[in-house]
């Protein structure tokens, strides 16, 4: 339990940090600035590129020593910045799915750019990716699984722990994949909520 507590509030965190990040990338990428355009466009290539278990030791091996950081900060920051680059293009592609007509309109009522972002753009845009994010929160909180390799005592890593001192590992991996499928499954049905309601407005 306490490893399913930990996975809860890693995936949770993580989350939330690749949501702010993958929303600054996905403004940049679509940005006529192309400096920002550029750098947004390396970060989600670069990140999306390589697998998340080397981005892992890359952040607990080489950031973690450097700048002295925990296993549990370096492991929220892999998790955070892999989930970012894929948030980033879904938002991206939200935004773009949005006709052009909508910023037309927003301006000619004397918006600015960012004032018809977060007023007109973005809330249309955030109705079409709640299915993709979904996908990928669901994605990370499976992909929290790996930070057993840094010693992080989550889910995984406490049931392998446990197998080995009791040598029962058919029961216990098949709870250890129970206690995930709730996981996925609540918030899969918190997302459905969400967009059952966000539907009727």
């Amino acid at each position: 339990m306490w490893g399913l507590w930990t996975t809860l509030w890693l995936s949770a965190a993580a989350s939330i940090l690749g949501l702010i990040i993958g929303l600054v990338t996905g403004l940049c990428r679509v940005s006529q600035n192309l400096t920002l355009r550029s750098l947004s466009i390396t970060y989600i290539e670069l990140i999306r590129g390589t697998p998340l278990l080397v981005q892992i030791f890359i952040f607990y091996f080489f950031l973690g020593t450097v700048l002295d950081i925990s296993r549990i900060v370096a492991g929220i920051s892999a998790l955070a910045i892999f989930a970012g680059a894929y948030v980033a293009e879904i938002i991206r592609a939200g935004i773009q799915s949005i006709p052009k007509g909508q910023m037309e309109a927003a301006r000619s009522l004397g918006m600015n750019v960012p004032q018809a972002m977060i007023h007109i753009i973005l809330p249309q845009a955030f109705k079409r990716i709640l299915p993709p994010l979904s996908g990928q929160f669901i994605s990370l909180i499976k992909d929290s699984s790996l930070l057993g390799i840094i010693a992080i005592r989550e889910l995984t890593k406490a049931t392998r722990e446990v197998v080995s001192a009791s040598l029962q590992p058919f029961e216990l991996y098949i709870l250890c994949g129970v206690l995930y499928l709730l996981l996925t499954f609540t918030l899969s049905m918190f997302i459905q909520y969400l967009e059952k309601r966000m539907a009727i407005q």
